[in-house]
């Protein structure tokens, strides 16, 4: 399933380090991201050092990792790659239930295979990723929510019956 961060506020340390898990993270113009943990004798604990060099780079991640009492705001996290959006903080909510939305219309299966796909090959070479998605592809086509999504295409009908198999 699809994981949405929608921070507003403050996201230090772990709840930095959830919505940097999450598969899309809006954040509110006033939210404000760092990873305080050396600054207390300890590092980031629950992914930070992992997931922060992925999502921007190393030079970014040490320096906000490094540098504890560092903290960026949200227009600088989306700038480096941390965060996909960002909305007045009166409209992070509906946003991030209208991404839920569009989320939700979406074959189950086909989503969760993408995800796989995504997370998985970030950390293989391209021909070992590129080689699960053409198997993932391939798998699709003898699933309900393939039949049903490419009828309901070529009926022009936007409901779609979708099951998750």
């Amino acid at each position: 399933k699809p994981t949405i961060a929608a921070v507003n506020g403050f996201a230090l340390g772990g709840g930095c380090e959830i919505s940097m898990a999450c598969d899309v993270t809006l954040a509110s113009d006033n939210a404000k991201f760092g990873q305080p943990e050396a600054g207390l004798g300890i590092i980031p604990g629950f992914g930070g050092t992992q997931r922060l060099p992925r999502l921007t780079n190393k030079k970014i991640a040490k320096e906000l990792i490094f540098g504890a009492d560092i903290m960026i705001g949200a227009e600088e996290a989306m700038r480096i790659g941390l965060v996909n959006h960002v909305y007045p903080q009166d409209q992070l909510m509906a946003e991030a239930k209208k991404l839920a939305g569009h989320f939700m219309k979406s074959s189950p299966y086909g989503v969760a295979r993408a995800k796989q796909c995504i997370n998985v090959g970030r950390d293989v070479d391209l021909d070992a990723g590129l080689k699960l998605e053409a198997n993932m592809f391939g798998l699709s086509f003898a699933t309900h929510d393939k039949k049903e999504g490419m009828t309901a295409f070529l009926e022009k009908r936007k409901e779609k019956n979708f099951l998750g198999k």
